[in-house]
């Protein structure tokens, strides 16, 4: 006789698995720790197979019943309903590996190796919070390039021009990693290029002139707050590096007998660490910074956590208390202003290009070129 629902529902579980057969092979496996698992059992070519159809009761009776019957319309034009399910299960897994997110993933898994860790970070970012949300889970092949210029319209509302280009270049990136893999034919970013409204950068303000470097660093001399920030000050204008990497340099990285400071690769812009010879003034700075933060990690510890480097609005709030407003200085800088700065001055003469160099180099106006 045919199962009824009370029956796949209350009847027991016993301490082996129990079957309550319902009729054309489909029955109710009941198991003796309680769970109830639908069985559909069917021959093809003379070998029994077996198919599981779901859980009771989130497949009802009536639902496998449905299921069963769908499935030996199946065996009658032939088919092997166990083998339509396996082709069904890869033709979903090919599906799910060619989304923009699995490609995405496993083109950026391919660059880690060849990316220095700001640039992967950057990419990790970009993805996570505009590609990937956008369309990461859509077949890379059915993205179209309004579509993506949607979403990057979206971000210039937000007045990130530059991120927008980015994330073109970087959707471009991902289109031509699946290409090369045989998963899509066109690159649909690559039609985007002037769609978009152009990265306007606003230059930071920096000290140019040789006369006012030289007073700047006069000021600095004569700076009495936090220690540490005058170190950093003094430093800055000696050392050729970024912001953040004089901010947050470690006593374990610098060896004053040998006048070097190793800055690891992770907070370099580049893939292997960097070295910087430090001059004798410069030695004698950090000799006396270490006096007062030497038995510490940084040499220019916060003002408030000594855990924690020394602020960039801590340089910045130095600079205005010497007198020198954001609006004309920050404490960013950049080695290509620095070359520009000495080419300018080395015809008037060495003492004003070399502290034209330094200066240019620690307080610079913010690229040009991003």
């Amino acid at each position: 006789m045919p199962l009824t629902d009370t029956e796949a529902r209350k009847t027991p579980p016993e301490g082996r698995p129990l079957k309550l057969f319902d009729g054309g092979g489909l029955y109710l496996l009941i198991k003796p720790n309680g769970s109830r698992w639908w069985r559909l059992k069917y021959r093809v070519a003379g070998k029994e197979k077996l198919l599981s159809l779901g859980v009771h009761p989130e497949v009802t009776l009536k639902a496998a019943r449905a299921r069963r019957d769908e499935l030996r319309k199946q065996m009658k034009a032939g088919l092997d309903p166990g083998q339509q399910r396996r082709a069904e299960k890869h033709y979903q897994a090919i599906a799910t590996a060619n989304t923009f997110e699995a490609i995405a993933n496993e083109w950026l898994a391919l660059q880690k190796k060849r990316l220095t860790p700001a640039n992967y970070s950057k990419n990790c970012w970009m993805l996570d919070s505009y590609l990937v949300p956008a369309f990461g889970r859509e077949a890379i092949g059915d993205i179209t390039a309004p579509q993506i210029l949607a979403m990057l319209r979206l971000i210039e509302t937000k007045g990130v021009h530059e991120t927008a280009h980015r994330c073109r270049s970087l959707c471009s990136r991902v289109f031509r990693y699946a290409i090369s893999t045989g998963r899509v034919e066109g690159d649909s970013g690559t039609d985007l290029r002037g769609a978009l409204a152009p990265a306007v950068s606003t230059p930071r303000a920096a000290i140019t002139d040789p006369e006012s470097i030289g007073g700047l660093l006069r000021a600095i001399e004569g700076y009495t707050g936090h220690f540490p920030t005058l170190y950093a000050l003094k430093l800055a204008p000696r050392v050729f590096t970024r912001p953040g990497e004089l901010r947050a340099a470690e006593w374990a990285k610098i060896d004053l007998d040998a006048a070097e400071w190793i800055i690891p690769a992770a907070r370099m812009k580049m893939r292997a660490e960097h070295i910087v010879p430090l001059s004798t003034r410069a030695v004698e700075i950090l000799r006396a910074a270490h006096k007062v933060s030497g038995i510490g990690r940084f040499v220019f510890p916060g003002v408030r956590s000594r855990a924690r480097p020394l602020s960039d609005n801590t340089i910045n709030a130095a600079l205005r208390r010497l007198g020198y407003a954001i609006e004309e200085m920050t404490g960013q800088r950049r080695r290509e202003e620095a070359q520009q700065k000495r080419s300018r001055s080395a015809s008037s003469n060495r003492a004003a290009a070399v502290g034209a160099l330094a200066v240019a180099q620690v307080f610079r106006p913010a690229s040009r070129s991003r």
